[in-house]
């Protein structure tokens, strides 16, 4: 694992090694939807045969993040592949590797803080369904902007 986060050239100051992926769609979409908010490298076990569709499901899950599929680390046929998970689902998609494999995924690009109008948009939409209070809350973590500053907005349009 150590040596691939190093091969992968990826960020490793923060990471997360989360084992083998279900086999089962359904319960490997369940982990992928868990561990998708992490403010981390994510690092995988996968084998040959369930490569190219567990970096498809990772892909769905996570969107297009930068990756590297690192296999047969240290011994004659090692190899490191970096792309997007789609990309690299595409590459294996047809030819499954041999050997010992980790998929190393990048941390979720940092998020953008929103702007007045769209602040605005989402707070007008949650308070048709909830108080200003909870309204702002749910609007401040959904679009990166300081909680304070959302509740003061929400009471605002709730005039």
């Amino acid at each position: 694992m150590i040596a691939a986060l190093t091969l992968a050239g990826l960020p490793t100051d923060r990471f997360l090694f989360a084992g083998f992926l279900p086999s089962k769609a359904k319960a490997r979409a369940d982990a992928i939807a868990e561990i998708a908010g992490v403010r981390a490298t994510l690092v995988f076990y996968e084998s040959g045969p369930r490569l190219a569709d567990a970096l498809a499901a990772l892909a769905d899950g996570l969107g297009q993040r930068e990756a590297a599929v690192s296999r047969e680390i240290s011994k004659f046929h090692e190899e490191t592949v970096t792309g997007s998970l789609g990309e690299l689902a595409d590459r294996y998609a047809d030819h499954p590797p041999k050997g010992e494999i980790v998929i190393i995924v990048g941390p979720p690009a940092e998020r953008v803080a929103a702007t007045d109008d769209e602040l605005d948009a989402a707070l007008d939409e949650a308070l048709k369904r909830m108080s200003p209070s909870r309204a702002a809350a749910e609007v401040a973590a959904a679009l990166n902007v300081p909680r304070k500053r959302t509740y003061a907005r929400a009471l605002e349009l709730s005039k």
